[in-house]
């Protein structure tokens, strides 16, 4: 009979350096954050309010083309210019900061999108691209 091997290759990455690039978008947005109410069966509930330059909050978009794709959710950081916590109920204009190669096939001036923090918390407009990683827009 014929004896199975078994062989292992073991790789090194000690000396690998695997650099990423990743497109950094800013747009100008004007969110409201929902009332605070308990969601039964969440694992979280929704903040009360959320610290200025937050990442808690996910913005779920669609994609500008209807051809473009499914619901997209981009991890973001959302911050007032006036350093002040993000609070429920009122409209707030704010600097959303995503980092994603395909931002802007989902978000530009007029763009609804969806606050998400393990269910929707809040809703809000784009009215400007601000930034890319290249630069001023």
């Amino acid at each position: 009979m014929g004896r199975i091997v078994y062989e292992a290759i073991f790789v090194s990455y000690k000396y690998c350096k695997v650099v990423v690039r990743v497109r950094h978008f800013r747009y100008r947005a004007l969110i409201t954050l929902d009332p605070v109410h308990s969601r039964p069966g969440t694992l979280h509930p929704p903040a009360r309010h959320y610290a200025n330059h937050t990442r808690a909050l996910v913005v779920k978009a669609r994609p500008l083309r209807a051809d473009g794709g499914p619901t997209r959710y981009f991890p973001a950081e959302i911050w007032q210019d006036d350093e002040e916590p993000l609070d429920p109920g009122n409209s707030i204009p704010v600097t959303v900061r995503v980092i994603d190669d395909r931002a802007d096939d989902y978000l530009a001036a007029g763009q609804q999108f969806i606050l998400w923090s393990g269910g929707p918390v809040g809703h809000g407009i784009v009215y400007r691209k601000v930034f890319t990683d290249h630069g001023p827009s």
